[in-house]
């Protein structure tokens, strides 16, 4: 099958890009001497993380329970649930405890005692607050040390370190400054680590990172992991963030013209909110709700045109293209459009090599009603 013969709208992964992602990131994360576990919420794809796993991965970053139980029932037993601790999944969170090696989070002792109560066992990594403001301890306060005294006098439990997530390197304006950010999570981390240590307290993991901060930090003496996600895919917010270029992203969506009317100066086109997202991309960036490659190979954009507004199933294309048209278009947000569809089409130029499930979903996997 090629490219061409596909129905629309597809989630087109482009097997070559993937891989070259996949390399790149893992590199890198040897060269900096930190170990790489992927956050699998971007692709939630088997395939991938395996091929993750294979370029050396120390285990793998989840946003969900319905994802850790996934990717456990395929043999990924060391993962870090990398959300808040939720108090309504305390018993899916204790039976998965049971068959895998599974981290999980607490910004509070309110948190850590809900594990304590359960006899939960697991490692747990107290959530760091580094500048995003989103949740998480301040760094400069007293409450990481009394959590993590709590956890240490718990027999049940392992206090595996200090986790953060620089999520405000999206927000940066600059290469330069999305570094400075990388730097100064880093600093905060290593930090804080040092504080608990000269009050006897082990911290044996400090753990790190997103994609943008990951692909323009200089140095993590100090940290021992990081948990990128984007990455694989890449898109536009990437581009514009300067972690990738235009040849880079793995993930587009190809679309077909469904109508263009003789007196009008746009198009619609079958790719709506449900196979983009409405993510509207960089603040600094031209307005867009996805992005036309004229040229996909060469990583060279339609002039002038891109997806300007979206319903639930229709998008709006600022030029008239004939009917029928199809267009090859990149996401501002590969994560948010991949959850939108079951599988990816995956390609090796123009043909279609392997279609890959996507696992998505919320209810444990043994509750979901059946179809």
């Amino acid at each position: 099958m090629r490219i061409e013969d596909l129905p629309t709208p597809a989630l087109l992964l482009d097997l070559d890009r993937l891989e070259a992602n996949l390399r790149r990131m893992a590199e890198r994360a040897r060269s900096l001497g930190v170990t790489l576990r992927p956050h699998i919420k971007t692709h939630k794809c088997m395939e991938v993380a395996e091929r993750q796993q294979a370029l050396g991965a120390s285990g793998i970053t989840v946003s969900t329970l319905y994802e850790a139980a996934v990717f456990a029932s395929h043999g990924f037993s060391d993962q870090t649930w990398a959300f808040p601790l939720n108090p309504s999944r305390m018993g899916e969170l204790a039976e998965l405890c049971e068959t895998i090696r599974l981290g999980v989070l607490v910004d509070s002792l309110g948190a850590a005692e809900w594990l304590i109560d359960r006899g939960i066992r697991a490692p747990v990594w107290i959530k760091v607050d580094c500048g995003y403001h989103r949740a998480g301890v301040d760094p400069d306060g007293a409450l990481a040390e009394e959590i993590a005294l709590a956890l240490q006098a718990a027999a049940e439990l392992e206090f595996a370190g200090l986790l953060s997530h620089s999520g405000q390197a999206y927000d940066a304006g600059s290469p330069a400054e999305i570094g400075a950010i990388a730097e100064h999570e880093r600093t905060v981390m290593c930090t804080l680590a040092g504080r608990l240590r000269d009050a006897g307290i082990a911290v044996s993991g400090v753990s790190v990172g997103s994609t943008p901060a990951m692909s323009q930090v200089r140095e993590l003496v100090g940290v021992t992991e990081i948990r990128p996600g984007n990455y694989a895919f890449y898109d536009r917010d990437q581009v514009w963030l300067g972690s990738c270029s235009y040849r880079d992203p793995a993930l587009t969506v190809l679309t077909s013209v469904v109508s263009s009317q003789p007196s009008a100066t746009h198009s619609v086109v079958d790719a709506g909110a449900l196979a983009l997202s409405k993510d509207p991309g960089p603040e600094a960036a031209p307005p867009s709700m996805g992005e036309i490659y004229e040229d996909y190979a060469q990583g060279r954009l339609a002039t002038g045109s891109r997806v300007v507004s979206l319903s639930q199933e229709h998008g709006i294309v600022n030029a008239r293209y004939p009917l029928g048209t199809r267009l090859r278009l990149l996401p501002n947000h590969a994560c948010l459009t991949a959850y939108n569809f079951d599988s990816y089409w995956v390609t090796s130029g123009d043909e279609v090599v392997h279609r890959w499930k996507i696992w998505s979903g919320r209810e444990p996997p043994s509750e979901r009603p059946a179809i």
